[in-house]
């Protein structure tokens, strides 16, 4: 078996390492179909291993016959065909992304969801100005994060979620104009900056990273737009600033597994488009304020783990909801031991302490 995987890394290589044909450019019914063609070319030849053969029909002048390759008129001349968009999701491709790739200037899509593409975007990214959705999402890119995406003016979808980017996040990113904004799974350290509210985006997901400090109240200037945010599994700290209640088209709060402290803000109550909200496994303490569980749309509340003294009665009422592990005495089992509770109230968590 070892020999037979060798002979076939080595017939990989041999394949990558032959000369490609040359094409001249009058070969091709545009420019930018050649430069497509030299792009592509160079991006097959940084690529280590395809196991399902996907980039196996990357020959030849047909560029938009390419497997993940999609042509369409350019914006700005309907008469010249040019490639739009590439999909290689769920591919299963080794390999990096070449600086040739920059020549797809009228690029407006590109996924490579699930591959194991490595290293970061190349610097040559800057000049895809028509670039609208881009995924990166479940690979193997790593460093710091890739800023070459806020020089992207067309960018409205960004997904590198799930791969081992590190460091800080940039501000700027919350002054671009996204309409989903997801960088979850990876290992960003950073504090979300006062500038969180210039953002317009719909979806925010921050979920497990080392995500740290407060939430700042400049979140309420999200109202019009913010519809989830997923901020699980982090160090965020604090209490919750009483603008969160601004959010009112907000279907998603989730704020998981962190060291926020304090009390629930009764201005939660003014969220009426809620309909999940989770604080588990926080320090939250006090009375459950009643507003919560009178939300119109809410179906689910998780507030277990935390050290909650009182929950109103139209909680238990709720589709979903779960108080285990707090101080609620008489009223819910599966609570903490009074001694545990005593010793938290002894010294409580606060706004300042928790983090």
């Amino acid at each position: 078996m070892l020999g037979f995987a060798l002979v076939q890394f080595l017939f990989f290589s041999i394949n990558h390492s032959l000369q490609l044909p040359t094409y001249s450019p009058d070969s091709f019914p545009n420019p930018r179909l050649y430069d497509a063609f030299v792009a592509l070319q160079a991006w097959k030849q940084s690529i280590t291993d395809d196991p399902k053969n996907f980039t196996g029909n990357w020959c030849g002048p047909d560029v938009c016959s390419y497997n993940g390759v999609f042509c369409a008129p350019a914006p700005d001349d309907s008469t010249v065909i040019t490639v739009a968009g590439i999909d290689l999701n769920h591919a299963n491709i080794a390999g990096t992304l070449p600086e040739e790739l920059g020549k797809l200037t009228d690029l407006a899509l590109f996924h490579l969801n699930s591959n194991l593409f490595q290293e970061s975007l190349p610097d040559s990214f800057c000049g895809l100005n028509l670039l609208f959705e881009l995924d990166i999402s479940n690979n193997l890119f790593s460093g710091d994060f890739p800023s070459v995406v806020l020089q992207l003016p067309s960018l409205k979808y960004l997904d590198i979620r799930f791969n081992k980017f590190t460091g800080n996040l940039p501000c700027e990113v919350f002054d671009l104009q996204l309409d989903a904004l997801f960088i979850n799974d990876n290992d960003f350290c950073f504090s979300l900056p006062s500038n969180i509210g210039n953002s317009p985006v719909s979806v925010l997901v921050v979920a497990n990273n080392n995500l740290r400090g407060c939430l700042p109240p400049e979140i309420g200037l999200m109202a019009d737009t913010l519809n989830q945010i997923v901020l699980l599994n982090n160090e965020l700290s604090g209490c919750l600033p009483y603008e969160i209640g601004y959010l009112k088209n907000l279907t998603v709060f989730d704020i998981g597994f962190n060291k926020f402290a304090g009390c629930l803000p009764e201005s939660i109550g003014h969220m009426v488009a809620l309909e999940q909200l989770n604080v588990v496994h926080n320090l939250f303490s006090g009375k459950i304020p009643p507003e919560i569980c009178s939300l119109p749309r809410l179906e689910n509340f998780t507030y277990s783990y935390n050290y909650f003294t009182s929950v109103p009665y139209s909680c238990t009422k709720l589709k979903n909801s779960n108080g285990d592990q707090n101080c609620i005495p008489f009223e819910q089992k599966y609570q903490r031991s009074f001694e545990e509770c005593a010793h938290f109230y002894l010294h409580p968590a606060n706004c300042l302490s928790s983090g």
